[in-house]
């Protein structure tokens, strides 16, 4: 048995193998690591007030946006960090300094290249980030107000950044720098591309909306009508399904992309401001944010499953499920 073998099958024998949920804490400034039950494993302290996330390839580092401030509409200069926290050792290892492009928000990763997709809001642009050397490569103009989410389109050379009060997606081409501004409903945020990278799905907040995007044409043709406050926005792994938080109705949504219908809700005790998927599309995870409360949602049966807290205050946002050992 090699080396490398033993130490993953120690690890799996003191550890575990179960997923574990890791919850970007956005009053705590911090990472929790959470067993599937809610039970508490590890806090990491990150930048303030992080707002999203991201794995490098590989899995070992998690990247996130130090906003430093809590709500979009929240006014100040906020922070001008992107944290790196080693995922296995449960630690934060470094950091990236923005310099001068403050509040950052949104953030992506070109898997086949390294390089790291950073929205930020004063000013509105688009950074990319060299992960290796920690350093910014480049800037884009999102010719927009308030750059919050992006999305990195099929092979990477292409990004949607939703410019959510000028109610628009920039296009932006990423060897180009050439930008197309696509019209969307009111106040769009979270963004997700179709596996064969031909539509992008915005969810818009104001709008009780989804716009469907042609990412050939870079031009609307349709929408899903949905309930208020659509904010994030996922596609189940058969790409047959979006599912989606709605603020203001204090549930999430199921929409049907063949018939563009809405085909199931589940409610929730408070407004979601966060959804992700598990890795298999069974589990659907809302955060609560005032509330301290992550929810897990299965989707086959379109209800909750469990619920947990978090500490108070702890404000959790996005949660994302590991299923390796995260711990060494």
């Amino acid at each position: 048995m090699s080396k490398l073998t033993l130490l993953l099958f120690s690890s799996a024998l003191l550890f575990g193998q179960g997923p574990t949920l890791l919850v970007l804490q956005k009053g705590h400034s911090s990472l929790g690591f959470y067993t599937p039950t809610g039970q508490q494993l590890a806090v990491v302290p990150v930048g303030p007030h992080p707002h999203e996330m991201v794995l490098s390839a590989d899995g070992r580092l998690l990247y996130c946006t130090d906003n430093g401030t809590m709500l979009l509409e929240q006014p100040g200069e906020g922070n001008n960090t992107v944290s790196i926290v080693d995922v296995a050792a449960r630690k934060k290892v470094g950091e990236i300094s923005l310099g001068n492009y403050r509040r950052p928000h949104g953030i992506d990763l070109d898997r086949a290249t390294g390089k790291l997709y950073v929205t930020t809001e004063l000013p509105d642009q688009l950074l990319a980030i060299d992960t290796a050397t920690r350093k910014i490569l480049r800037t884009y103009d999102t010719k927009g107000k308030t750059s919050h989410i992006v999305k990195l389109g099929k092979g990477g050379k292409v990004a949607y950044v939703s410019n959510s009060s000028s109610s628009n997606i920039a296009a932006i081409d990423l060897v180009t720098g050439a930008t197309t501004l696509i019209p969307t409903g009111v106040h769009p945020e979270g963004s997700v591309v179709s596996s064969d990278g031909t539509r992008l799905y915005t969810a818009n907040r104001e709008g009780a909306s989804i716009t469907i995007i042609d990412t050939q044409k870079n031009a609307p043709i349709g929408e899903i009508k949905s309930g208020k406050g659509t904010n994030r926005i996922t596609i189940t792994p058969d790409g047959s399904q979006l599912v989606y938080s709605a603020m203001q109705e204090h549930r999430v949504e199921i929409a049907d992309l063949a018939s563009r219908r809405v085909i199931g809700q589940i409610a929730l005790e408070g407004e979601p401001v966060s959804l992700n998927l598990s890795p298999d599309g069974k589990l659907a995870y809302a955060s609560v944010q005032d509330k301290d409360t992550v929810y897990v949602i299965s989707l086959s049966d379109r209800k909750i499953v469990r619920r947990f807290q978090t500490l108070p205050g702890a404000g959790p946002d996005p949660v994302m499920e590991m299923s390796a050992p995260t711990r060494r």
